[in-house]
């Protein structure tokens, strides 16, 4: 947005005191912070002579009236002297109490007032206005007074959020890994934050497309909006919705978190690594946590209006603020509607999002926060699987990227309710108490048919069926978590601890029907053209394929500080897990096919320990330490299923905050050791099932890695992210595994706001390499053949430019894929079929804020 240049000649009268010291009467160069708002006070007390003649009515005249400020993250000294000015009100203020100090920006229409109550959020200090309609900055009264409680609860939420900063940097606490509110520095595990900004900046809808840009993140397509993710070599499953632990079931593509719409979160956090302590299930390639918006405190909001080069647009309105006259009842609302038409043949979107969220100070030390998003999705031509991936010789295929497989006529209609209720209650001590529960509701009805199964013909085209079918999916998610965390004296040092408790059950209900006609019909794919016969209905289930999972456990963690620059984190949790995934079949005749499949877990601990030390005021350093639980619902080739996978990860680094925290950067090497790892069994499929792949458990498998990120501002106007990423999974023998996932990734994006006449426009980029990335098996229907897949090592670059024709308005143009590279977003070992990327595309919004 379009930041108006200072006033050459502010109105407004600061006044700057200092209280007298021990060496009051020796001269002191100040800092570089302290300097700035004291020369900013300076020029604004030129004019307090000609600001006394008018008074305190004047005064406040200038306190009443609401302006729209666009202020990024920063030295609070440095905003507090740009917010007066600006505002055009006095401010008095003692340079010791505002240097050093954080605050978290401000953004938006405020009045006077709640504009400083935003800009000291979470920095302990307050501002007050004095009978002469000065206001005097202060530190924040002892929490056991009741008057200005409800305020403090408000700035200690608002820390967590990157919305409105304009940076890519995370600045306040991110509590996925341990719980305990601690800095990216702070946290001795690798952690990405994709910020609000960065997502507006890239012009990302699509929780795929963040992921695929994320550092260390590899997304492996298998259909049409049908993808997993992987880090460090390994699936992640362990998807958070603030905080609060969901389930995913890619094999009934009933996935509501694949559908999630970005318009609804502040920013997606990815930690790298295993995450047992709060998830239970110890997954080593690691966690995204969601984090939806929030109200705001002042009314501001958006509307923006989109437009792609594929044929398809978008509208989104985004408004929020406080309901009632006092601002203890605040709100939000946010609608997007998308449709048209892809960069794959016959294959229409259409969705549609709903989001809402109240906010109350229900006490002076209680927030409680309530909330419902409705997502729906309606595409049509849509397929769960691509185009086969190899001929019948074992030669890899190649089509056009715009090629579907899907029938132009296939449908997957899926529609999520998610409601969450949180308590927060801070109490006199500093601990604070938080409750906080979700509940997930989704459905599913398809219409299947896609060319994908077989293995075609170079020259005929002849040798492919049909997948299809139609039927339906529900499921429910219910997660809860409830967390006691404050501080506490130990040997005359304070320290840090949390204790909580979390329990999640995921039920996935999956109605394949019988289709008569679709499933097995043969087609020849050099003259299929996406247009074959529908279901014809029979009308009975052809089976029930059911999963259900639930855990519970009790964590606890300590941050212990023995000494000012070192911190040791120790913490363990205690679970229960139980699984079952059932297959039963409706016709009594095919009795033998059905399987159920049963696990059940206690007591599993899993310890976690940590170890952060800072070398100065910018750098440190961090060993940590985590074991790895993963129940798993893979089965092998007699129909059974694999134990949980079990070992060790590792992870040694430096993190480095720079300019005020306004750029961090960090660099990991990690290890990871398991036993019971799923490979899928070449060739070998689950009996009686509809061609389910049958895995294998290996032991002594082993990762090693290296992660290296810079992200925030460089420069004023320049902001940026860097990551590189190396990983290579070998057996116990020295094989390499995993040879999907790639061995390097980079990953670049960078903006540039430029100066001087030129400040209205912004303008920015990015580049993507991957390494190549391959597998070879074998399958039963061609004995004999090896199946060697590959994507060849690419680099993809994106485009932006931005321009602000005012505060409020502004147009964003958006090219990806600048030079139309093809390649295939993931090798589908499952079913063997390729799905490739989208091709060179633009999209322009136009964004009013307001």
């Amino acid at each position: 947005m379009f930041r108006p240049s200072l006033p050459a000649t502010p109105s407004a009268t600061a006044i700057v005191t200092r209280k007298p010291g021990r060496h009051a009467g020796t001269a002191r160069r100040p800092s570089l912070p302290t300097a700035a708002i004291a020369l900013a006070c300076g020029l604004l007390a030129l004019g307090q002579a000609a600001a006394q003649t008018r008074g305190a009515a004047t005064q406040g005249q200038q306190a009443s009236v609401t302006r729209s400020y666009d202020l990024p993250a920063g030295p609070l000294d440095l905003l507090l002297a740009r917010f007066i000015t600006e505002a055009r009100v006095p401010l008095a203020a003692a340079p010791a109490l505002v240097a050093g100090r954080h605050s978290p920006g401000l953004r938006g229409a405020y009045g006077v007032q709640a504009g400083l109550d935003a800009l000291l959020a979470g920095t302990g200090l307050i501002a007050t206005r004095n009978a002469e309609g000065a206001y005097v900055l202060q530190r924040a009264p002892d929490p056991g007074g009741v008057a200005t409680l409800a305020p403090v609860t408000v700035q200690a939420d608002s820390l967590a959020v990157t919305e409105g900063t304009g940076s890519y940097a995370m600045a306040g606490p991110v509590t996925t890994a341990t719980r305990l509110p601690l800095t990216l520095r702070e946290t001795p595990q690798s952690v990405s934050v994709m910020t609000r900004q960065r997502i507006e900046d890239e012009g990302i809808e699509r929780i795929e497309t963040l992921l695929d840009r994320t550092p260390g993140v590899s997304v492996q397509n298998i259909g049409i909006s049908r993808f997993g993710i992987q880090s460090r070599g390994y699936a992640i499953e362990n998807y958070q919705l603030d905080g609060i632990v969901t389930a995913t079931d890619v094999v009934s593509q009933n996935i509501p978190q694949s559908q999630s719409d970005l318009a609804i979160y502040d920013r997606v956090e990815v930690i790298r690594g295993a995450t047992g302590l709060l998830t239970g299930a110890g997954d080593p390639s690691g966690t995204v946590n969601l984090v939806r918006k929030k109200p705001t405190h002042a009314f501001q909001g958006h509307a923006s209006a989109s437009g792609s080069s594929f044929g398809s647009g978008r509208a989104e309105l985004d408004a929020g603020g406080p309901v009632n006259a006092s601002g203890t009842l605040r709100g939000r609302f946010v609608a997007a509607h998308e449709q048209g038409d892809t960069h794959i043949d016959h294959y229409k979107q259409e969705k549609s999002v709903l989001y809402g969220v109240l906010e109350a100070d229900v006490a002076p030390r209680t927030l409680l926060t309530a909330g419902l998003d409705y997502q729906r999705h309606d595409p049509r031509g849509v397929a769960g699987t691509g185009l086969p991936l190899f001929y019948d010789t074992g030669e890899q295929t190649r089509y056009s990227a715009s090629d579907n497989a899907a029938a132009r006529w296939a449908s997957n209609k899926i529609e999520v309710y998610n409601a969450f209720l949180n308590l927060d209650h801070r109490f006199a001590n500093d601990w604070n108490l938080r409750i906080a529960g979700n509940r997930l509701d989704g459905k599913r009805n398809y219409a299947a048919a896609a060319a994908s199964w077989g293995f075609p013909d170079k020259e005929t085209g002849e040798g492919v069926r049909l997948y299809g079918g139609i039927g339906s999916a529900r499921q429910r998610q219910t997660g809860l978590d409830a967390q006691l965390q404050g501080p506490f004296t130990l040997l005359g040092r304070r320290h840090e601890a949390v204790f909580g408790f979390n329990w999640a059950e995921f039920e996935n209900f999956h109605e394949p029907m019988s289709g008569a006609g679709i499933e097995g019909r043969a087609v020849n794919l050099h003259t299929w053209d996406n247009d074959t016969a529908r279901a014809n209905v029979s009308g009975t289930k052809l089976m029930d394929y059911d999963g259900w999972n639930k855990q519970h456990g009790i964590y606890s963690a300590l941050r212990l500080k023995p000494r000012d620059d070192l911190a040791v984190i120790v913490g363990a949790r205690v679970s229960n897990y139980r699984y079952r995934l059932s297959q039963i079949y409706a016709n009594p005749a095919l009795a033998s096919r059905n399987r159920i499949t049963a696990m059940r877990e206690n007591g599993i601990v899993t310890p976690y320990a940590g170890i952060v030390y800072d070398i100065d005021e910018t750098h440190a350093i961090y060993a940590s330490y985590t074991s790895i639980f993963m129940p798993q619902s893979y089965r092998d080739r007699n129909g059974n299923g694999l134990d949980p996978r079990e070992g060790d990860n590792y992870e040694i680094g430096l993190k480095s905050e720079f300019l005020e925290g306004r750029l961090n950067s960090a660099i990991a090497l990690y290890q990871i050791r398991q036993d019971n790892l799923a490979e899928a069994d070449p060739g070998q499929t689950v009996p009686d099932t509809q061609n389910e792949v049958a895995y294998r458990a290996i032991k002594g498998a082993k990762t090693s890695g290296l992660d290296i990120e810079l992200s925030g501002e460089l420069a004023p106007g320049w902001q940026a992210a860097l990551s590189y990423n190396y990983s290579i999974s070998k057996n116990a023998g020295g094989a390499t595994i995993n040879t999907v996932f790639p061995r390097h990734m980079a990953k670049l994006w960078t903006t540039y706001r430029l100066p001087g006449a030129w400040q209205r426009l912004t303008v920015g980029g990015g580049v993507s390499y991957q390494s190549r990335i391959h597998f070879s098996s074998t399958s039963a229907t061609l004995p004999g053949v090896a199946l060697n897949g590959q994507q060849a090592a690419y680099v993809v670059t994106n485009l932006m430019a931005r321009y602000d024709f005012s505060p409020q308005l502004a147009a964003t143009l958006n090219v990806n894929n600048v030079f139309d590279r093809q390649y295939l977003q993931g090798l589908d070992t499952t079913f063997y079929t390729g799905i490739y990327a989208p091709t060179r595309n633009a999209m322009l919004t136009l964004r009013y804020q307001f």
